[in-house]
């Protein structure tokens, strides 16, 4: 007989099987990411067909099976239906619930992640609908903890280069400093230039250096034929540090909005536009899809609904 278990998960993903039922991928809290069949939940009178919605929070009982657990009873806990009722807010959690799909185990327990994804479902559905600005901030903020939970938050506080503090300009409008995906944060664009200077300084003396010992070697053992090694020859070993490369340019409003992503609540920050909040989201998009080594599908919904909000707005 097949072994049951209990688990209380919220759906993360569906797909139809056969026809009448459905593969639904849950993120539980007792053993982490499951799949598992929905019988019949794909008929009209089937008391699973709500239940394995989309961010559905079920009480769950599933029986084990060769390939795919199946579930035998669901009993609902949570729903949000915000988020259906408006696309903004549904492309954000989509968004969102993407990268859970990458973070999440299997077989271990996921309460940190399954608490935080819960509790940033329940703060987008609260967002005024009438606050487009609103849907993104709260996007952000959601992406910036689950990658702080995996252990991948990029660098905003300090110079990635430098480690020093950085601290927004708001008195030059031309202030801006520079982000690096691949180093992992922001950077200081005048530490970059001190080190790109430094560097070049380095590699002219090592070939004014190479050059001048080559000549007395040259001079000392002249040769005829094709150049041979010389065995007492001393090797040079020279340690450049890399010049990070800018991703982006980030002005003083936009990195003082990804300084204060790391709060527990999002903050109202005065002068905050939407188009900075837009920016903000792509910056963190970029860096997540570098660090999970995949594209976000649902951050083109994203776009779409935003540029649409945006030409309904001018």
């Amino acid at each position: 007989m097949s072994r049951t278990y209990k688990a209380t998960g919220i759906n993360l993903k569906t797909q139809a099987l056969g026809e009448s039922d459905k593969i639904v991928t849950i993120l539980t809290r007792e053993f982490g990411l499951i799949r598992a069949v929905a019988p019949g939940s794909r008929k009209h009178n089937s008391s699973l067909g709500g239940r394995s919605g989309m961010f559905v929070v079920n009480e769950l009982l599933i029986a084990k099976g060769r390939s795919l657990d199946k579930i035998t009873q669901a009993q609902t806990l949570k729903t949000y239906p915000g988020l259906a009722k408006d696309l903004g807010k549904l492309a954000a959690s989509q968004y969102l619930a993407e990268i859970v799909l990458c973070e999440a185990l299997s077989e271990q327990p996921q309460e940190e992640l399954y608490d935080l994804f819960n509790e940033h479902l329940h703060r987008l559905e609260g967002v005024s609908s009438v606050n487009p600005s609103g849907v993104l901030a709260h996007l952000a903020h959601g992406v910036f903890h689950l990658l702080a939970l995996a252990g991948l938050t990029p660098q905003v506080q300090i110079c990635c280069l430098s480690q020093r503090s950085l601290k927004p300009d708001f008195t030059d409008p031309n202030w801006q400093v520079g982000f690096s995906i691949p180093a992992g944060g922001t950077v200081s664009l005048e530490a970059r230039e001190r080190l790109r200077k430094q560097e070049s300084m380095r590699a002219q003396e090592y070939r004014s250096t190479g050059a001048q010992e080559q000549g007395e070697i040259n001079d000392q053992y002249p040769m005829r034929n094709a150049p041979s090694a010389m065995p007492n020859a001393q090797t040079i070993v020279v340690h450049r540090q890399e010049i990070p490369v800018i991703s982006c340019h980030l002005s003083a409003m936009e990195l003082t909005l990804l300084q204060h992503l790391s709060q527990p609540e999002i903050m109202q920050i005065d002068g905050a536009r939407d188009h900075d909040w837009l920016s903000v989201e792509q910056i963190l998009r970029q860096y997540a899809q570098y660090q999970l080594g995949r594209p976000i599908r649902s951050a083109t919904l994203i776009d779409s609904y935003f540029a649409a909000n945006h030409d309904a707005t001018v």
